[in-house]
């Protein structure tokens, strides 16, 4: 089975840009939402995602890959404030990562609470914290049917991951903001042990390039200490968590390191880190081997020794500021306002002082147009001040740089890689090398890099593979056998089991649904089976367990004269079963109305007669008959067909070579036909690929329905059941097999056949019944099974005329006749 769907991709958010991640996957009915953030450089309702393109009550999953503002801060508003609560939808994080986005959340209500932009109330805050699910990494979690997701560690800050989301088996891994560099706390990004079929990356830094740790570790605490000696301050505006604590321990073992500069303070100037530093110290088994080390000698990496916390009072950031030589990591980060503007205000007029920038800004922020070194600012109240302050930027930001970023893409392997979260110069340049990369190794990946409310829609042709359990598993299927079962599909899984191992397997169990039909009968019952035969071929005949006279169709419909002028049709229902007793029911309705039958019924006297012929299109015993009109058939297609029958056997008895063949011939080559094996050979294999769709034409053409497919249970089968099943077939309730006919002795034995069970090589489970009459005629034991081949052909000669019957004379005729069976 072939499926060709297609996953739909639109980011609400970070599309060409850096701020409101929210990305929203769909596929195969399922929606899933990856983070949900604001857009630093604004505020109030213009920082939000574009969440009115979404029907947020369809959402199955809201995964958030990390704390930070840009992908958490508008979770609360989606849930509290949009119709997201209206669905079924479920919202996961890490432990850590819950822990920490409900500090997050009460500064970010607190700080926004003095202005017009207030996006939610802290009541709204906590009911949406109360539904927010905390997981593992590593774990894998089934949110609804069809959807699996397991988070990895992504390095960046504490509880950061990254999750491979199985939805009906595409797999999609979204990084979220990651590092593949192991830092002083935390463990680098890993590589999922499977390979997606679409990764959807960050691309904060494009194509730049990080130094080494090492490097800018020991720059920047230099930088530090010339500033210092210089009499001036230090800035270093940071987010409350993340690399604030990177810093900080950088820093306070740095001044372990340099008695002179005991004396110079360290402040850290946030409330919200140091209700955070519990969180940290909690979480230390899932930081790197360096921190639990530590922890693990009672050494506690985050109890600093060099740090302060500001004071509390108003107006500290003055009283610093006109004090002696220090080092302040303030928040926010982009200085767009809090403690780090006002700080940047008062020490941007004094050459001494300098600032720091440890991170990525972004566009629109005080963080980024700072690095251009003005030589004025513009205060929040709308003052100018000069800039005389030193600016220096030494990025210890937890994003990949291209070489990190390129080898994860080459270690994941995707056949889709998604740019997100980044600038659209960055993001096209990384597009550009990766696409340079990827060609130079003959490689075929495709870089796609959507903007914001941009669908992109990308085709996967899949295989859908059905588990065979249970009856029909126990023994190993052969090269073109046909399988049959049902089919159970439950969660994008299917599961092919035999329909009595059922109860066994899925708890439930099947019912037969038996049918019944009167017709009023107006003509008579060798006229109604001299139709049947026209239409369908062959028509068992016999009567049932009660006496009734019954012809069975197809295996799957019994036709009883249960009255004089009153017939009933019954058949188990289903779908095959019920197109052949509706083609059943419309062929007795418009017996009585058909020409064929006026002629055969019109006589002179008061009695009926059988029809004195059989019906043109009913099954044709005689197998010259029958090879004459497949020789027919292929004459029309080809130049000549010639018909080669065995010669008498030799001494030995063997027949290989022997068998019956139709030579077909053409003016450029010639192909033998196996009457046999109905197997084609030839020298020319485009000929014999020609001869092999013909026959197969010719065979379906020569064929009646009864012989070419066959719904129900034959009537001589019924009785036989498999070795292993009767304890099963016990149980069945109901039987889904018809009820035996039994062998009728007909009175009038020159107008109805008797059924026989065929005996031989071969036949034991009940083939065809042969006439009555066939006994007197031996050409006519012979026919052409439904997969095409002859079940018996007699040879060309002199013998079978005037065969007496006897015993002597029938071993005659078998040595005249060529049994052969497929």
């Amino acid at each position: 089975m072939t499926d060709v769907p297609k996953l739909s991709i639109m980011l609400l958010g970070a599309g060409q840009e850096v701020g409101r991640s929210c990305c929203v996957l769909q596929y195969r009915g399922r929606t899933i939402v990856c983070d949900a953030g604001v857009h630093p450089a604004y505020s109030g309702i213009a920082s939000l995602p574009f969440i009115d393109e979404l029907d947020w009550s369809t959402v199955d999953v809201l995964l958030i890959t990390h704390f930070h503002l840009d992908h958490a801060a508008a979770l609360t508003y989606i849930m509290e404030k949009t119709n997201f609560r209206d669905g079924k939808g479920k919202v996961y994080m890490t432990h850590p990562t819950k822990a920490l986005h409900k500090f997050m959340m009460q500064d970010f209500v607190r700080m926004s609470s003095s202005s017009a932009d207030t996006l939610f109330t802290p009541i709204e805050m906590s009911m949406s914290l109360a539904s927010i699910i905390p997981v593992s990494a590593h774990q894998v979690i089934t949110p609804c049917p069809g959807v699996t997701f397991t988070p990895y560690h992504a390095g960046h800050v504490l509880g950061a991951c990254m999750y491979l989301i199985d939805i009906a088996g595409l797999k999609i891994l979204y990084t979220g903001d990651y590092s593949r560099e192991e830092d002083r706390h935390l463990v680098k990004a890993e590589i999922p042990p499977i390979h997606p079929d679409v990764l959807i990356v960050e691309s904060t830094y494009g194509v730049q390039s990080h130094e080494p740790r090492e490097d800018k570790e020991a720059r920047f605490t230099n930088l530090v200490h010339s500033i210092i000696r210089r009499g001036g301050h230090v800035l270093l505006p940071t987010f409350a968590l993340g690399r604030a604590q990177e810093l900080l321990l950088i820093l306070d073992e740095y001044w372990t390191k340099h008695p002179d500069l005991r004396d110079v303070p360290i402040y850290y100037a946030s409330s919200l880190a140091r209700k955070c530093m519990a969180v940290y110290q909690t979480y230390i088994h899932t930081m790197n081997a360096n921190v639990r080390t530590r922890f693990a000698k009672r050494d506690n990496p985050f109890v600093f020794k060099h740090i302060t916390n500001v004071p509390t009072t108003r107006g500290w950031e003055r009283k610093i500021a006109e004090g002696p030589p220090c080092v302040v990591l303030a928040s926010p980060g982009f200085m767009d306002s809090g403690p780090s503007r006002e700080l940047l205000e008062l020490w941007a007029p004094d050459s001494r002082n300098g600032l720091i920038v440890t991170g990525y800004s972004i566009e629109g922020t005080m963080a980024r147009e700072i690095l251009t070194e003005p030589e004025e600012i513009i205060t929040v109240k709308g003052h100018t001040i000069p800039r005389k302050l030193s600016i220096d930027y030494i990025s210890f930001s937890a994003h990949v740089d291209y070489s990190q970023n390129s080898e994860f893409m080459e270690l994941v392997k995707p056949q889709h890689i998604v740019l997100v979260h980044g600038e659209a110069t960055g993001m096209g340049r990384l597009k550009a090398a990766m696409q340079d990369r990827y060609k130079s190794r003959n490689e075929e990946v495709k870089i796609h890099t959507p903007r914001n409310l941009e669908t992109l829609e990308l085709t996967f042709r899949s295989e859908r593979v059905a588990k065979v359990i249970g009856t029909l598993a126990s023994k190993p299927p052969q090269p073109n056998d046909v399988i049959s079962g049902l089919l159970v599909a439950k969660d994008y899984s299917y599961t092919l089991l035999d329909p009595r191992d059922l109860r066994d397997f899925a708890g439930l169990t099947t019912c037969v649904v038996a049918q019944r039909q009167k017709v009023a009968l107006g003509v008579g019952w060798d006229l109604v089976r001299w139709h049947l035969e026209g239409m369908f071929g062959h028509v068992e005949e016999g009567v049932d367990k009660d006496g009734v006279l019954t012809m069975r169709v197809m295996g799957a419909v019994d036709v009883k004269l249960t009255s004089e002028h009153e017939m009933t049709l019954e058949w188990d229902s289903s779908a095959s079963n019920d197109m052949i007793a509706d083609s059943t029911l419309a062929l007795i309705a418009g017996i009585d109305k058909s020409p064929a039958s006026v002629k055969l019924t019109t006589n002179p006297h008061a009695h009926t007669h059988a029809p004195k012929s059989a019906h043109p299109h009913a099954d044709v015993l005689d197998p010259v008959t029958r090879i004459q009109r497949l020789a027919w058939f292929l004459e029309e297609h080809f130049d000549s067909v010639e018909l080669h029958m065995p010669e008498e056997m030799d001494e030995t008895g063997n027949i290989e070579g022997r068998e019956p063949s139709l030579l077909v011939q053409t003016y450029e080559s010639e192909a033998v036909i196996n009457l046999r094996t109905m197997s084609v050979t030839s020298t020319s294999e485009s000929l014999r690929r020609r001869v092999e769709a013909v026959l197969g034409m010719a065979v379906s053409t020569i064929s009646s329905l009864s012989e070419s497919f066959t719904a129900g249970v034959p009537l001589h089968a019924e009785e036989a059941a498999h070795p292993g099943d009767a304890d099963k077939e016990q149980s069945r309730t109901p039987s889904s097999r018809l009820p035996s006919i039994a062998e009728h002795a007909a009175e009038d034995s020159e107008s109805k056949a008797q059924p026989e069970n065929s005996e031989g090589d071969g036949h034991g489970n009940g083939a065809e019944p042969k006439p009555h009459d066939a006994e007197e005629d031996p050409k006519e034991g012979s026919n052409l099974s439904p997969n095409g081949t002859m079940e018996g052909v007699r040879a060309a000669g002199e013998e079978g005329e005037g065969d007496d019957g006897d015993e002597d004379g029938n071993e005659d005729e078998d040595d005249a006749i060529l049994q052969v069976h497929a």
